[in-house]
């Protein structure tokens, strides 16, 4: 279980005095060694972003073999200051992330540790901006995707899971979180079973699938409809990326405050700790490596979906 660490965290980021080295000090009393906070400034205002490195047992940083995973918090703003008082719903990608890495920090302190390494990476903006968007209001970013992901996805990285508040829609009406299918170079995959079981474990549900559609797997540059930045860490890397996307019955809008559901980010903690603990030890695949290859054999490349294409 991992109310704690998300109890905590909350109380710690719904303040407007919120802040990467408050993240990270916290992250500290449970053993993060490898954790840093940068700045960075955009036409939006400031951000700080937040990294934690996880080693594994048998991971690459000790020498060892393991497969290592990238967890990626995503957000516009933990908060939207002057406009809205307290912690948003668009936060709880960041939530969601941190809370994971002070559990798996807490485990290795203990001796728990993980085959393989783990980097956690987040931003914190307690005052981002907000931008009309439809059916509901999106949070904005104090800086553009592609310096998201230039902070957060890092070569590293033998696979994603991408977490981001996915509430503003019309098509996953499901109060809970949802898996998106495996996307890697362009292609958007089969869902992977190994997956679906960690879901199903972990929620005590059916698993959901998040629907992604091509143009949500296009950089967010190009101006064309894209439904939130779940899966925008495909666009910046080769790694296979899954989306998870934390759902509600009803269209909340991210800049919504009293929107987090602290029960269903203890769960999808617990679904990222699973899949880090499986992902490790090669109980876990994202994609069908075999597959893969037939299919770019068959259909060629799609990495061209992956830039901003002609105009």
């Amino acid at each position: 279980m991992s109310y704690k660490h998300v109890i905590e965290l909350f109380d710690l980021l719904d303040s407007p005095g919120a802040s990467g080295e408050v993240a990270a000090t916290f992250l500290k009393k449970y053993g993060a060694n490898d954790v840093f906070v940068e700045t960075v400034t955009g036409k939006g205002g400031e951000t700080d972003m937040v990294h934690v490195t996880i080693p594994g047992a048998n991971g690459k940083l000790m020498g060892g073999s393991a497969r290592t995973l990238g967890i990626i918090g995503r957000l516009g703003g933990i908060g939207a200051r002057p406009e809205q008082i307290g912690f948003v719903s668009d936060g709880d990608g960041a939530l969601t992330v941190l809370a994971a890495a002070a559990k798996l920090l807490e485990m290795s302190m203990r001796g728990d540790k993980l085959d393989g390494d783990i980097i956690i990476a987040t931003h914190i903006d307690p005052d981002a901006p907000t931008r009309p968007h439809d059916p509901v209001p999106f949070m904005d970013s104090s800086i553009d995707m592609a310096v998201n992901n230039e902070y957060e996805v890092y070569p590293e990285m033998d696979a994603i899971l991408s977490v981001d508040t996915t509430k503003g829609n019309r098509i996953c009406n499901h109060n809970g979180f949802a898996i998106t299918p495996t996307i890697k170079e362009g292609w958007i995959l089969r869902i992977s079973d190994t997956l679906l079981n960690i879901v199903e474990r972990t929620s005590g549900n059916s698993a959901v699938i998040m629907p992604i559609t091509l143009q949500d797997i296009t950089p967010y540059e190009n101006g064309i409809f894209h439904v939130n930045s779940v899966v925008q860490p495909t666009t910046a890397t080769a790694a296979p990326v899954v989306g998870v996307a934390i759902t509600t019955e009803t269209m909340v809008a991210g800049c919504a405050t009293g929107a987090t559901n602290i029960a269903v980010i203890e769960s999808t903690v617990r679904f990222i700790i699973e899949v880090a603990k499986d992902y490790g030890r090669g109980i876990a695949d994202f994609y069908d490596e075999a597959e893969f290859q037939s299919l770019t054999d068959r259909y060629g490349s799609l990495k061209h979906l992956q830039g901003l294409g002609n105009y």
